[in-house]
């Protein structure tokens, strides 16, 4: 089911704009309880979320309709934080989350399960390339050895 109570795949159909494949930086503020912020890199391709930041990385799902996505993820600590007090402190933590996006820019407010806490989060997702404009490795020109 997309946002709109319809079957669609896992990237979503229908009428409106389609959520852009590509990578995109992101700003995250959660509030409530556990306060923090972060800032990072996703990609976002077919329907899935890959990405992360210092000491986090996340993967999940999502599907779109008519300008309004939805999703989730799970978020996974990669990197020890000595000294800092970090909201997740190394839990995997599942968040939900629900949004809208116009051409190069997707804002999502979400969730996220903290033990027994529930954390409310923003975001906003910044496209700064496409898929189709990543040229691939051999397409590319390296500079001519000296």
């Amino acid at each position: 089911m997309n946002v709109a109570g319809e079957a669609d795949g896992p990237a979503g159909t229908g009428a409106g704009q389609r959520i852009a494949d590509g990578l995109y930086t992101l700003g995250i503020e959660m509030t409530g309880i556990k306060r923090g912020h972060a800032t990072g890199v996703a990609v976002l391709q077919d329907g899935r979320i890959m990405g992360g930041d210092s000491f986090f990385y996340y993967t999940g799902s999502y599907s779109y309709a008519r300008d309004k996505w939805r999703g989730e993820m799970v978020v996974h600590q990669h990197t020890e934080a000595p000294g800092l007090n970090l909201v997740f402190q190394g839990r995997e933590v599942s968040c939900g989350f629900t949004g809208t996006y116009s051409d190069g820019f997707a804002d999502i407010d979400g969730t996220a399960l903290v033990g027994s806490y529930s954390i409310p989060f923003r975001a906003r997702l910044t496209l700064k390339s496409r898929i189709e404009d990543i040229q691939s490795v051999s397409e590319q020109e390296w500079p001519k050895p000296i």
